[in-house]
């Protein structure tokens, strides 16, 4: 899946707002594939958090998609228990399959401002890693629409 178009979806989040992953284009996204119940998940969660509070304001942002049983019943209890700051959404098997099937959780991609995954993790990861690609990533120009661009030549003589 790496370098490749992150796959669009539309869901519902915590609040009842919507969530588009195509309207986040010009940011790095961080897509994090997780359930409460996942040990791995819950040590990656403050890390999430911490990237969502430091660079917000640099078109960054967090979306869990989480895969629980008993969706928000067990979802927005644990949202509010460990005061989640960025979006969450409920998974689905139309959205595991278009991420390549999710074989085991935490699953996480990094998406750049362009709409491409940048980089996929199994498991847990460091939290430096993370840093890394997602700094790296913010440093990248947001891309152009081609509809925005303007094509110049020198007139025919």
């Amino acid at each position: 899946m790496v370098s490749k178009p992150a796959p669009d979806f539309t869901l519902t989040d915590s609040t009842g707002a919507q969530v588009k992953l195509s309207e986040q284009k010009g940011k790095v996204v961080l897509l994090n594939f997780w359930a409460t119940w996942c040990g791995p998940c819950k040590v990656e969660i403050p890390w999430f958090m911490s990237f969502q509070q430091q660079y917000k304001d640099q078109n960054f942002e967090v979306v869990g998609v989480a895969f629980d049983d008993d969706g928000w019943q067990m979802v927005k209890p644990y949202i509010a228990e460990h005061k989640i700051n960025y979006r969450v959404v409920l998974g689905n098997d139309d959205l595991d399959k278009a991420y390549g099937g999710i074989e085991s959780l935490p699953t996480t991609f990094v998406i750049g401002r362009d709409g491409r995954i940048a980089s996929q993790h199994k498991g847990l990861v460091s939290k430096a890693t993370y840093q890394e690609e997602i700094t790296r990533l913010l440093k990248d120009p947001a891309p152009v629409e081609r509809s925005k661009i303007a094509l110049f030549r020198e007139p025919a003589r």
